[in-house]
C-alpha cells in the first residue's frame, strides 16, 4: 500500500493540472475602435499589474482618435509609451487613476507597441512581465 501526503502546494498543483488551469495569459481579441457620430474613434485603455487592457487596439488611418489611458489603484507606479512614425505621435506619459488623454490622426497603416517601460532595480521591466499591447492602424 501507498502512503501518499497531500500538501497544499500539491493539492493545488494537483488540481490546476486536472482543470487545466495553468496557462499562459492569452492575447484579446482585437479591439476595433467604432467612430462616434463626431468623427472621432475614442477608447478607453486601462492598466494595472502587468497588463493593459484592451491589449490590441484597431483604429482607422485618417480618422482622429481619442485614447485615453488610466491605471487601476495600487502601489505599483506605470507609465505608457506609444510612438507612431515621425511627424505623427509620441506619447510617454506617467500614468494615474485618473485619465490622460491623448489626441492624434494615424496616418500610415502598421502596428505600433505600447508599453510600460518602469522597471524597479535588479527586477523584471513591466513590459517583460506583460505590461504591453498594439495600436494597429488599417486603412
Amino acid at each position: 500500500m501507498y502512503n501518499i501526503k497531500l500538501t497544499p502546494a500539491g493539492i493545488a498543483l494537483a488540481l490546476c493540472l486536472v482543470t487545466g488551469s495553468i496557462t499562459v495569459r492569452a492575447a484579446e481579441e482585437p479591439y476595433r475602435v467604432p467612430v462616434a457620430s463626431d468623427g472621432v474613434q475614442r477608447v478607453a485603455v486601462v492598466g494595472g499589474s502587468y497588463f493593459f487592457k484592451p491589449d490590441h487596439i484597431v483604429v482607422k488611418a485618417g480618422i482622429p482618435v481619442e485614447l485615453s489611458v488610466r491605471i487601476e489603484a495600487g502601489l505599483i507606479p506605470h507609465s505608457f509609451t506609444l510612438k507612431l512614425p515621425p511627424d505623427q505621435v509620441a506619447i510617454d506619459s506617467r500614468l494615474g487613476q485618473e485619465p490622460r488623454t491623448f489626441r492624434f490622426t494615424p496616418t500610415v497603416a502598421g502596428r505600433y507597441p505600447f508599453r510600460c517601460p518602469n522597471k524597479l532595480l535588479f527586477l523584471k521591466s513591466h513590459e517583460k512581465k506583460g505590461m504591453t499591447g498594439v495600436l494597429e492602424v488599417v486603412e
